[in-house]
């Protein structure tokens, strides 16, 4: 059986969604607090491949730190995204589920059934 990983900040309100949801599917999985355990740039790149997402698709444009970094500039490269995504991590959209081969930004929260 594949493990799951969840990738979120414990306080944020979808990755507890996606967390609950995956706990009573009975199915075993780890949460990582991202912000306790960086990504490493490596391994953002993997998990973003493995989703078939980029960078730009990930980041948090809400974010008062998104405007002051000016990363709507869209002349930006994917290097430069993913090394202000691993300095400040509030720029990652969460929670980013994996199970094996398959990633999955889960926004709603309930789009973590598609894996269970």
């Amino acid at each position: 059986m594949t493990e799951i990983t969840i990738y979120q900040k414990p306080t944020c309100s979808t990755c507890r969604e996606a967390v609950r949801l995956v706990r009573e599917s009975g199915k075993s999985f780890t949460a990582v607090n991202y912000y306790e355990q960086p990504f490493t740039k490596s391994r953002l790149k993997t998990l973003l491949k493995k989703a078939g997402l980029s960078a730009r698709d990930i980041l948090r444009t809400k974010e008062d730190l998104y405007k002051s970094l000016k990363l709507a500039d869209s002349t930006l490269s994917e290097d430069h995204l993913l090394d202000q995504m691993i300095a400040h991590p509030d720029l990652i959209q969460r929670p980013i589920v994996e199970k094996g081969d398959q990633v999955m930004l889960a926004r709603p929260a309930d789009t973590v059934t598609e894996l269970l």
